[in-house]
């Protein structure tokens, strides 16, 4: 690897424990991303049209372990570069898109309370956002006036254009109340009262259960509920934009949360609010907004449970008949993952070989063509062509290089054909019916 490619043992260190733990690394991506051009074109595409005014909606399908969140992840990282801001979720049996005992609110929960950006990128970052907000606002006031910070003017004119913000927002669906809470907050942020800041900040993170407190609280008569909450999401990302940001970016994996409810009602709730979500970013109701969703291929085309036993979603996702494996439809609204190639998986192997020997100090010993033996060896299994997925091979890889490092007499050819060296069952051969939900996928 060229001296200016070498990568820094933290990030080394915490991509290799990932990766061998069986989940997405939120670091070092750039390092081991090999093929899925087409598919990151294809969602760039869609940033573009975000950053513009524009909305849009994606569902990324691949099984278990084929690399969904692996690719939502590099989305992630890119998009905050780009000056979004992204908020993230996985479905659970407590999270959903609509529920009767507050799951869709815990799915907004979730998505607030990682709310990200690029130098907040772990998430918790509303109350930085708000305070920058004010600040940038204050600033532009001092230079377009010349008015110093202890000026009574100044505030006047800081007044004035964050005014201009607040009515713009108030404009939308729930806006009025909206604006009058971030116009509560910069008069708590000017006033110096955190007390107040903290109680906007759980009403934006809809922590207020009854109208009640919300009242009490802050004189607003109004909470956000499980039937609303992605209305607020639509709000923020206009408000984001407003504030300075160039978006909003959605991500929520585990679809197959949805597709396991028993309740055929309750699953159909659920597909009715994602039918909603995805006709506003179709419709121009949502704008500098873009949703991406992870779901399993059963969990998008099983007829009977899944999002295309709802009419209405199947007839808009279903693909057309000239779309088949190899010359898949990257504009439409569902991208399909092909299985990475074992020469795109070579190149992911060599990174990884590379990285290893450069965390733990030694010459990399293994050549390619050892590389190439041990692909065949994974490829070769029963089955492969169809169960193998990029994660199994990862992880048996960092295994392999884990032993050899720990028995340098060994070689890897040693290794490959010994008993220490165990290959990862494949989790994916029975996919959702009964592998336990994976809960990591690479």
């Amino acid at each position: 690897m060229d001296e200016h490619k070498k990568v820094p043992k933290r990030i080394a260190q915490t991509v290799l424990n990932s990766l061998k733990g069986g989940v997405v690394p939120r670091i070092g991506l750039p390092y081991i991303t090999v093929g899925r051009k087409n598919e990151i074109e294809a969602l760039l595409h869609d940033v573009d049209i975000v950053s513009e005014g524009g909305a849009s909606f994606r569902f990324i399908v691949g099984r278990y372990g084929s690399g969904k969140s692996f690719l939502l992840q590099t989305i992630r990282n890119y998009v905050m570069d780009r000056g979004f801001i992204v908020a993230d979720a996985d479905l659970s049996p407590e999270r959903r898109l609509q529920g009767t005992k507050g799951q869709g609110l815990a799915t907004y929960r979730e998505l607030i309370s990682n709310l990200s950006t690029k130098t907040k990128p772990e998430g918790g970052a509303l109350t930085l956002i708000l305070d920058r907000w004010i600040s940038a606002v204050q600033n532009e006031a001092i230079q377009e006036t010349g008015l110093s910070p202890d000026d009574p003017a100044l505030a006047a004119a800081t007044d004035r254009k964050i005014y201009a913000v607040t009515a713009s927002v108030s404009e939308l669906v729930h806006g009025f109340e909206f604006a009058r809470l971030l116009s509560a907050y910069y008069r708590a942020y000017v006033e110096g009262d955190d007390e107040r800041k903290a109680k906007v900040v759980r009403w934006f993170r809809g922590e207020y259960a009854l109208k009640s407190e919300a009242r009490e609280a802050l004189g607003i008569n109004i909470i956000i509920t499980d039937d609303d909450w992605y209305d607020y999401l639509k709000l923020f990302a206009a408000f984001f934009r407003l504030a300075g940001y160039t978006g909003m970016f959605i991500m929520i994996d585990e679809l197959v949360n949805i597709y396991k409810i028993p309740n055929a009602i309750t699953r159909q709730y659920n597909y009715e609010k994602m039918l909603t979500m995805y006709n506003d970013t179709l419709q121009g109701k949502a704008k500098y907004l873009g949703i991406l969703m992870g779901a399993t291929p059963q969990a998008l085309e099983d007829k009977r449970r899944g999002i295309y036993s709802y009419e209405a979603l199947r007839s808009r996702l279903a693909e057309g008949r000239f779309s088949k494996p190899g010359a898949r439809d990257l504009l439409a609204p569902v991208i399909r993952l092909e299985p990475l190639t074992a020469e795109e998986m070579l190149v992911l192997c060599e990174k990884l070989a590379e990285m290893h020997a450069g965390l733990y100090g030694y010459p990399r010993s293994v050549t390619t063509e050892d590389l190439v033996n041990f692909i065949k060896i994974e490829y070769g299994r029963i089955g492969a062509d169809q169960n193998i997925t990029p994660r199994e091979v990862i992880r048996d890889f960092i295994e392999l290089l884990d032993l050899l490092y720990q028995n340098p007499k060994m070689n890897i050819t040693e290794l490959l054909s010994s008993e220490e060296f165990s290959y990862a069952k494949s989790e994916a051969v029975s996919d959702e019916t009964d592998a336990g939900f994976v809960e990591f996928t690479i």
